[in-house]
Protein backbone atom coordinates (compact mmCIF):
# COMPACT_ATOMS: atom_id res chain seq x y z
CA UNK A 1 0.00 0.00 0.00
CA UNK A 2 2.96 2.35 0.87
CA UNK A 3 4.52 1.79 -2.15
CA UNK A 4 1.50 2.07 -4.53
CA UNK A 5 1.02 5.61 -2.58
CA UNK A 6 4.78 6.34 -2.81
CA UNK A 7 4.34 5.49 -6.74
CA UNK A 8 1.09 7.83 -7.32
CA UNK A 9 2.88 10.67 -5.46
CA UNK A 10 5.86 10.37 -7.81
CA UNK A 11 3.48 10.18 -10.83
CA UNK A 12 2.02 13.19 -9.67
CA UNK A 13 4.80 15.00 -8.75
CA UNK A 14 6.02 13.97 -12.52
CA UNK A 15 2.91 15.24 -14.21
CA UNK A 16 3.02 18.59 -11.77
CA UNK A 17 6.43 19.57 -13.39
CA UNK A 18 5.27 18.90 -17.07
CA UNK A 19 1.95 21.04 -16.71
CA UNK A 20 4.10 23.83 -15.33
CA UNK A 21 6.85 23.51 -17.74
CA UNK A 22 4.61 23.19 -20.30
CA UNK A 23 2.72 26.85 -19.19
CA UNK A 24 6.11 28.15 -18.71
CA UNK A 25 7.19 27.30 -22.82
CA UNK A 26 3.74 28.56 -24.12
CA UNK A 27 4.50 31.80 -21.80
CA UNK A 28 7.24 32.43 -23.93
CA UNK A 29 7.17 34.49 -27.37
CA UNK A 30 6.86 32.74 -30.25
CA UNK A 31 9.36 34.56 -33.01
CA UNK A 32 11.54 37.49 -31.83
CA UNK A 33 11.25 40.68 -33.90
CA UNK A 34 11.93 41.08 -37.31
CA UNK A 35 12.14 44.68 -37.40
CA UNK A 36 15.01 46.37 -39.29
CA UNK A 37 17.76 47.78 -37.07
CA UNK A 38 17.03 51.90 -36.56
CA UNK A 39 19.83 53.91 -38.28
CA UNK A 40 22.46 55.80 -36.50
CA UNK A 41 22.74 59.59 -37.09
CA UNK A 42 26.63 60.24 -38.21
CA UNK A 43 26.67 62.61 -35.34
CA UNK A 44 26.81 59.63 -33.18
CA UNK A 45 29.03 57.60 -35.41
CA UNK A 46 31.49 59.91 -35.14
CA UNK A 47 31.39 59.91 -31.84
CA UNK A 48 32.00 56.58 -31.12
CA UNK A 49 35.01 56.38 -33.84
CA UNK A 50 36.69 59.81 -31.32
CA UNK A 51 35.76 57.52 -28.39
CA UNK A 52 38.08 54.62 -29.42
CA UNK A 53 40.82 56.91 -30.44
CA UNK A 54 44.48 55.89 -29.37
CA UNK A 55 44.84 57.42 -26.13
CA UNK A 56 48.50 56.76 -25.82
CA UNK A 57 50.62 55.73 -28.78
CA UNK A 58 50.84 56.17 -32.27
CA UNK A 59 50.56 52.35 -32.66
CA UNK A 60 48.96 51.24 -29.95
CA UNK A 61 49.19 48.34 -27.56
CA UNK A 62 46.23 46.17 -27.06
CA UNK A 63 46.28 43.45 -24.64
CA UNK A 64 43.62 40.81 -24.36
CA UNK A 65 42.88 39.33 -21.12
CA UNK A 66 41.29 35.61 -19.96
CA UNK A 67 41.48 33.57 -17.11
CA UNK A 68 43.05 30.14 -17.77
CA UNK A 69 40.75 27.59 -16.97
CA UNK A 70 37.57 28.96 -18.78
CA UNK A 71 37.40 31.91 -21.36
CA UNK A 72 35.25 32.35 -24.35
CA UNK A 73 36.32 31.23 -27.16
CA UNK A 74 35.43 33.64 -30.20
CA UNK A 75 35.44 36.71 -27.38
CA UNK A 76 38.90 35.86 -27.25
CA UNK A 77 40.44 34.81 -30.71
CA UNK A 78 38.58 36.93 -32.94
CA UNK A 79 39.55 40.45 -31.45
CA UNK A 80 43.30 39.01 -31.72
CA UNK A 81 42.59 37.40 -34.66
CA UNK A 82 41.72 40.72 -36.61
CA UNK A 83 43.23 42.94 -35.18
CA UNK A 84 46.53 41.12 -36.08
CA UNK A 85 45.47 40.95 -39.94
CA UNK A 86 45.02 44.91 -39.57
CA UNK A 87 48.27 45.35 -38.49
CA UNK A 88 47.78 48.47 -37.14
CA UNK A 89 48.71 47.51 -33.47
CA UNK A 90 50.71 45.67 -31.42
CA UNK A 91 48.21 42.68 -30.22
CA UNK A 92 49.19 40.47 -27.06
CA UNK A 93 46.94 37.69 -25.55
CA UNK A 94 47.75 37.55 -22.00
CA UNK A 95 46.55 34.92 -18.75
CA UNK A 96 45.73 35.76 -15.35
CA UNK A 97 48.53 32.47 -14.32
CA UNK A 98 51.40 30.77 -16.43
CA UNK A 99 49.67 27.99 -18.39
CA UNK A 100 47.40 27.35 -21.64
CA UNK A 101 44.24 29.10 -21.63
CA UNK A 102 41.24 26.58 -21.76
CA UNK A 103 38.54 28.73 -23.87
CA UNK A 104 35.03 27.31 -23.83
CA UNK A 105 33.19 25.80 -25.88
CA UNK A 106 35.72 24.88 -27.48
CA UNK A 107 39.65 25.21 -28.08
CA UNK A 108 42.88 25.54 -26.25
CA UNK A 109 45.57 27.73 -26.92
CA UNK A 110 49.54 29.19 -25.13
CA UNK A 111 48.80 32.59 -24.30
CA UNK A 112 51.96 35.26 -25.29
CA UNK A 113 52.40 36.34 -22.05
CA UNK A 114 50.67 36.43 -18.27
CA UNK A 115 49.52 39.77 -16.92
CA UNK A 116 52.56 39.79 -14.26
CA UNK A 117 54.88 39.26 -17.66
CA UNK A 118 53.06 42.26 -19.22
CA UNK A 119 53.17 44.74 -16.55
CA UNK A 120 57.12 43.79 -16.03
CA UNK A 121 57.26 45.11 -20.18
CA UNK A 122 54.91 47.51 -20.10
CA UNK A 123 54.63 49.36 -16.78
CA UNK A 124 52.74 52.53 -18.29
CA UNK A 125 49.84 49.93 -19.42
CA UNK A 126 47.96 49.17 -22.74
CA UNK A 127 46.11 51.45 -24.95
CA UNK A 128 43.02 48.64 -24.89
CA UNK A 129 42.23 46.04 -23.03
CA UNK A 130 39.78 43.95 -24.45
CA UNK A 131 37.62 41.50 -21.76
CA UNK A 132 36.00 38.58 -22.82
CA UNK A 133 33.31 36.36 -20.80
CA UNK A 134 35.17 34.40 -18.24
CA UNK A 135 33.75 31.48 -16.34
CA UNK A 136 33.78 33.61 -13.57
CA UNK A 137 33.19 37.10 -13.54
CA UNK A 138 35.15 37.96 -9.96
CA UNK A 139 38.40 36.29 -10.60
CA UNK A 140 40.86 38.43 -8.25
CA UNK A 141 43.69 38.64 -10.44
CA UNK A 142 41.01 39.52 -13.56
CA UNK A 143 39.59 42.15 -12.15
CA UNK A 144 42.69 43.79 -10.40
CA UNK A 145 44.78 43.82 -13.23
CA UNK A 146 41.72 45.75 -15.39
CA UNK A 147 41.34 48.31 -12.39
CA UNK A 148 44.78 48.91 -12.89
CA UNK A 149 45.08 49.42 -16.70
CA UNK A 150 41.99 51.57 -16.56
CA UNK A 151 43.61 53.91 -13.96
CA UNK A 152 46.76 53.89 -15.95
CA UNK A 153 44.53 55.16 -19.22
CA UNK A 154 43.59 52.03 -20.99
CA UNK A 155 40.35 52.22 -23.02
CA UNK A 156 38.68 49.02 -21.39
CA UNK A 157 36.45 47.21 -23.78
CA UNK A 158 34.14 44.15 -22.63
CA UNK A 159 33.23 41.75 -24.91
CA UNK A 160 29.46 40.14 -24.95
CA UNK A 161 29.24 38.61 -20.96
CA UNK A 162 32.66 40.13 -20.56
CA UNK A 163 30.70 43.45 -19.28
CA UNK A 164 29.93 41.25 -16.53
CA UNK A 165 33.91 41.14 -15.87
CA UNK A 166 34.12 44.97 -16.35
CA UNK A 167 31.04 45.27 -14.19
CA UNK A 168 32.39 43.91 -11.64
CA UNK A 169 35.72 45.52 -11.90
CA UNK A 170 33.81 48.34 -10.92
CA UNK A 171 34.08 50.55 -14.84
CA UNK A 172 30.40 50.46 -15.43
CA UNK A 173 29.55 53.02 -13.06
CA UNK A 174 27.33 55.95 -14.64
CA UNK A 175 28.08 54.92 -17.94
CA UNK A 176 26.06 53.52 -20.58
CA UNK A 177 26.73 50.06 -21.92
CA UNK A 178 25.44 47.11 -23.61
CA UNK A 179 26.02 42.83 -23.09
CA UNK A 180 24.85 39.77 -24.43
CA UNK A 181 20.77 39.40 -25.09
CA UNK A 182 21.30 36.98 -22.23
CA UNK A 183 23.12 38.89 -19.62
CA UNK A 184 21.30 42.33 -19.88
CA UNK A 185 18.56 42.00 -16.96
CA UNK A 186 21.28 40.26 -14.44
CA UNK A 187 23.75 43.09 -15.69
CA UNK A 188 21.29 45.88 -14.86
CA UNK A 189 19.87 44.33 -11.89
CA UNK A 190 23.88 44.19 -10.48
CA UNK A 191 24.58 47.46 -11.44
CA UNK A 192 21.73 49.86 -11.55
CA UNK A 193 24.01 53.71 -11.84
CA UNK A 194 24.57 51.67 -15.49
CA UNK A 195 22.45 52.59 -18.24
CA UNK A 196 21.71 50.45 -20.82
CA UNK A 197 21.92 51.24 -24.43
CA UNK A 198 19.85 49.45 -26.58
CA UNK A 199 20.04 48.62 -30.88
CA UNK A 200 23.67 49.27 -30.80
CA UNK A 201 26.52 46.29 -31.11
CA UNK A 202 29.08 48.63 -29.12
CA UNK A 203 28.80 51.26 -26.95
CA UNK A 204 31.39 53.92 -25.77
CA UNK A 205 31.16 56.08 -22.57
CA UNK A 206 33.97 57.42 -20.82
CA UNK A 207 37.26 55.18 -21.54
CA UNK A 208 34.76 52.00 -21.30
CA UNK A 209 33.12 50.26 -24.53
CA UNK A 210 30.66 47.42 -24.05
CA UNK A 211 29.08 45.35 -27.16
CA UNK A 212 25.77 43.16 -27.70
CA UNK A 213 26.91 39.05 -28.12
CA UNK A 214 30.04 37.47 -29.29
CA UNK A 215 29.74 37.77 -33.08
CA UNK A 216 29.19 41.77 -32.07
CA UNK A 217 33.10 41.10 -31.71
CA UNK A 218 33.75 41.60 -35.46
CA UNK A 219 32.24 45.09 -36.04
CA UNK A 220 33.81 45.98 -32.95
CA UNK A 221 37.42 45.45 -33.94
CA UNK A 222 36.52 46.80 -37.34
CA UNK A 223 35.26 50.21 -35.81
CA UNK A 224 38.54 49.95 -33.37
CA UNK A 225 40.67 49.35 -36.72
CA UNK A 226 38.61 52.32 -38.09
CA UNK A 227 39.41 54.87 -34.78
CA UNK A 228 42.88 53.69 -35.15
CA UNK A 229 43.72 53.95 -38.94
CA UNK A 230 40.72 55.41 -40.78
CA UNK A 231 38.09 54.14 -42.90
CA UNK A 232 39.86 52.93 -45.88
CA UNK A 233 41.62 50.56 -44.07
CA UNK A 234 38.79 48.99 -41.95
CA UNK A 235 36.84 48.74 -45.44
CA UNK A 236 40.05 46.63 -46.39
CA UNK A 237 40.20 44.62 -43.47
CA UNK A 238 35.90 44.52 -43.68
CA UNK A 239 36.27 42.73 -47.43
CA UNK A 240 39.47 40.74 -46.27
CA UNK A 241 37.51 38.80 -43.33
CA UNK A 242 33.91 39.31 -45.78
CA UNK A 243 32.06 41.44 -44.19
CA UNK A 244 32.26 44.47 -46.27
CA UNK A 245 29.40 46.49 -44.87
CA UNK A 246 29.10 46.90 -40.93
CA UNK A 247 28.02 49.45 -38.33
CA UNK A 248 26.89 49.43 -34.76
CA UNK A 249 23.08 49.14 -35.32
CA UNK A 250 21.23 46.22 -34.04
CA UNK A 251 17.98 45.08 -33.51
CA UNK A 252 17.82 44.15 -30.00
CA UNK A 253 14.26 42.64 -29.97
CA UNK A 254 15.35 40.14 -32.45
CA UNK A 255 17.19 38.42 -29.89
CA UNK A 256 15.33 37.22 -26.63
CA UNK A 257 14.39 33.57 -25.41
CA UNK A 258 11.75 32.55 -27.26
CA UNK A 259 9.30 29.26 -27.34
CA UNK A 260 11.23 27.61 -30.11
CA UNK A 261 14.98 28.44 -28.67
CA UNK A 262 13.45 26.86 -25.40
CA UNK A 263 12.17 23.75 -27.17
CA UNK A 264 15.35 23.67 -29.05
CA UNK A 265 17.47 23.68 -26.28
CA UNK A 266 15.18 21.16 -24.31
CA UNK A 267 15.10 18.77 -27.49
CA UNK A 268 18.47 18.71 -28.30
CA UNK A 269 19.76 17.82 -24.64
CA UNK A 270 17.44 15.10 -24.63
CA UNK A 271 18.49 13.25 -27.43
CA UNK A 272 21.67 12.70 -25.68
CA UNK A 273 22.13 9.39 -27.72
CA UNK A 274 22.44 11.18 -30.67
CA UNK A 275 24.83 13.51 -29.10
CA UNK A 276 28.20 13.31 -31.36
CA UNK A 277 32.05 14.76 -31.76
CA UNK A 278 32.72 16.00 -34.47
CA UNK A 279 36.41 16.27 -36.08
CA UNK A 280 38.33 19.61 -37.56
CA UNK A 281 41.84 19.53 -38.73
CA UNK A 282 44.10 21.45 -36.92
CA UNK A 283 47.02 22.70 -39.55
CA UNK A 284 49.59 24.75 -39.29
CA UNK A 285 48.34 28.37 -40.48
CA UNK A 286 44.86 28.21 -39.81
CA UNK A 287 43.04 31.21 -39.22
CA UNK A 288 42.31 31.67 -35.72
CA UNK A 289 38.93 33.64 -36.36
CA UNK A 290 37.31 31.46 -39.27
CA UNK A 291 38.52 28.40 -36.95
CA UNK A 292 37.02 30.01 -33.95
CA UNK A 293 33.70 31.08 -35.23
CA UNK A 294 33.12 27.45 -36.44
CA UNK A 295 34.19 25.40 -33.72
CA UNK A 296 32.13 27.67 -31.51
CA UNK A 297 29.01 27.53 -33.76
CA UNK A 298 29.21 23.08 -33.80
CA UNK A 299 29.74 23.38 -30.20
CA UNK A 300 26.54 25.40 -29.14
CA UNK A 301 23.98 23.03 -30.71
CA UNK A 302 23.07 21.14 -27.75
CA UNK A 303 23.81 18.14 -30.15
CA UNK A 304 27.98 18.34 -31.25
CA UNK A 305 30.73 18.81 -29.32
CA UNK A 306 33.75 20.40 -32.29
CA UNK A 307 37.07 18.69 -31.41
CA UNK A 308 40.70 19.50 -32.92
CA UNK A 309 42.52 16.60 -33.94
CA UNK A 310 46.23 16.72 -35.10
CA UNK A 311 49.16 14.06 -35.98
CA UNK A 312 51.18 15.18 -33.64
CA UNK A 313 50.30 16.56 -29.99
CA UNK A 314 52.36 19.78 -30.70
CA UNK A 315 50.85 23.37 -30.78
CA UNK A 316 50.38 24.36 -33.91
CA UNK A 317 51.04 27.85 -34.79
CA UNK A 318 47.67 30.47 -36.47
CA UNK A 319 48.04 32.61 -39.40
CA UNK A 320 48.50 35.03 -36.65
CA UNK A 321 50.84 33.78 -34.75
CA UNK A 322 49.06 32.07 -31.77
CA UNK A 323 49.56 28.21 -30.66
CA UNK A 324 46.31 26.64 -30.68
CA UNK A 325 47.28 22.80 -28.90
CA UNK A 326 45.21 20.18 -30.58
CA UNK A 327 42.49 18.51 -28.48
CA UNK A 328 43.56 14.82 -29.74
CA UNK A 329 46.06 13.30 -31.38
CA UNK A 330 45.00 11.80 -34.93
CA UNK A 331 45.54 11.14 -38.27
CA UNK A 332 42.29 11.47 -39.17
CA UNK A 333 38.51 11.55 -38.55
CA UNK A 334 36.34 9.54 -39.38
CA UNK A 335 34.23 11.04 -42.56
CA UNK A 336 31.01 11.40 -41.83
CA UNK A 337 31.86 13.06 -38.38
CA UNK A 338 34.84 15.38 -39.88
CA UNK A 339 34.17 19.24 -40.38
CA UNK A 340 35.28 20.99 -43.70
CA UNK A 341 38.38 22.37 -43.31
CA UNK A 342 37.86 26.33 -43.13
CA UNK A 343 41.12 27.22 -44.65
CA UNK A 344 39.34 28.37 -48.38
CA UNK A 345 36.93 30.79 -45.81
CA UNK A 346 37.04 33.96 -45.29
CA UNK A 347 35.55 34.03 -41.18
CA UNK A 348 32.29 35.82 -41.84
CA UNK A 349 31.60 33.40 -44.58
CA UNK A 350 32.97 30.40 -42.20
CA UNK A 351 29.97 31.09 -39.99
CA UNK A 352 27.60 31.24 -42.09
CA UNK A 353 28.63 27.92 -43.86
CA UNK A 354 29.09 26.34 -40.44
CA UNK A 355 25.40 27.60 -39.81
CA UNK A 356 24.07 26.32 -42.92
CA UNK A 357 25.48 23.22 -42.48
CA UNK A 358 24.16 22.98 -38.55
CA UNK A 359 20.84 23.50 -40.52
CA UNK A 360 21.41 20.55 -42.90
CA UNK A 361 22.52 18.01 -39.78
CA UNK A 362 19.80 18.92 -37.32
CA UNK A 363 17.67 21.36 -39.06
CA UNK A 364 17.18 25.10 -39.29
CA UNK A 365 15.93 25.41 -35.53
CA UNK A 366 19.14 24.41 -34.35
CA UNK A 367 20.96 26.89 -36.68
CA UNK A 368 18.39 29.50 -35.49
CA UNK A 369 19.18 28.33 -31.87
CA UNK A 370 23.24 28.49 -32.74
CA UNK A 371 22.64 31.83 -34.28
CA UNK A 372 20.42 33.51 -30.79
CA UNK A 373 23.52 32.04 -28.67
CA UNK A 374 25.93 34.05 -31.30
CA UNK A 375 23.58 36.92 -31.28
CA UNK A 376 24.09 36.80 -34.79
CA UNK A 377 21.87 38.51 -37.41
CA UNK A 378 22.11 35.57 -40.05
CA UNK A 379 23.13 36.42 -43.18
CA UNK A 380 21.29 34.59 -46.66
CA UNK A 381 22.43 31.16 -46.88
CA UNK A 382 25.87 31.24 -49.11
Amino acid sequence: MNSRRVLWSALGAVALVAVIGGAWIFSLPPAPSAAAPPAIAPDERDATIAALKPPKRQRPLIAIIGINDATETTDYLMPYGILKRADVADVVTLATRPGPVTLYPTLKVEPQATVAEFDAQHSDGADYVIVPAMSRDDDPEALQWIRSQSAKGAIVIGVCVGAKVVGDAGLLHDRQATTHWYSVKELRSKHPTMRYVKDRRLVVDKGVATTTGITASMPMSLTLIEAIAGPDKARAVGREIGLAEWDVRHNSDAFKFTRPFALTAIRNTAAFWAHERLGIELKSGVDEVSLALVTDAWSRTYRSQAVTFASAAGAQQSRGGLRILPDQVAANWPAARLLPSVADRKPAEALDHALAGIAARYGTDTADFVAMQLEYPKRPAP
